[in-house]
């Protein structure tokens, strides 16, 4: 994909709401980036979440964390327990992933989603 002025401004802005989204609800990589990526870049749901965890790669959210950490909001135990086995789990998802077609995991991405929005309009 050609790197065009425009294509960059769109990366910036979804950089910019990907990370509002993140120290405000903690969301952006799934639920903000990846969609953006589709309908505005035009990437393919592989490209779109690689890109995502790409992005995630460097410490994207230390400030966040930092802000949630002096207000005593973080259980590091915890958080050291859930990053040890996301990373496992990240490779796994990563490989069976990249073996699904577009088509389908799109419609999978799509169902996951709507499945979390309708537990968090509606659940208790």
């Amino acid at each position: 994909m050609k790197m065009t002025i425009t294509t960059i401004i769109i990366l910036i802005i979804i950089g910019i709401a990907a990370g509002i989204f993140s120290g405000l609800i903690g969301v952006g990589g799934g639920l903000i980036m990846i969609p953006l990526f589709v309908l505005l870049i035009g990437l393919n749901q592989h490209e779109a979440q690689g890109l995502s965890l790409a992005v995630m790669l460097p410490p994207v959210t230390l400030l966040a964390a930092l802000n949630y950490h002096q207000a005593g909001a973080i259980n590091w135990k915890m958080a050291l327990i859930v990053s040890s086995f996301f990373i496992i789990g990240g490779y796994f998802g990563s490989k069976f992933a990249l073996k699904i077609d577009q088509q389908t995991l799109r419609k999978v991405f799509g169902i996951v989603i709507l499945i979390v929005a309708l537990k968090m309009i509606f659940g208790k």
